[in-house]
């Protein structure tokens, strides 16, 4: 249960940061979590792809947050060609 809490407050925390990244702000907790969680997965295979293995809390947060900046620029490539 503790791991799940851990997961759910790292994916809020990467997706917070993602918003200040990527456009000053957060996107509001529910989507800053999504965005967290879904861009730990995606950082997760991206690293994973590269190499790079993390098992730290902060290289965790990072993996998140980097998936997350990718995820954020791909769905905006793909609203600017509707």
């Amino acid at each position: 249960m503790l791991d799940f809490l851990w997961f759910i407050l790292l994916g809020a925390l990467a997706g917070y940061l993602t918003g200040l990244i990527m456009r000053g702000g957060g996107y509001g907790f529910w989507i800053n979590l999504l965005l967290g969680i879904v861009g730990g997965f995606l950082g997760g295979w991206i690293f994973g792809l590269l190499g790079i293995h993390t098992s730290s809390i902060v290289g965790n947060l990072i993996c998140a947050v980097v998936g997350a900046v990718v995820l954020v620029l791909l769905v905006g490539l793909i609203a600017k060609k509707r």
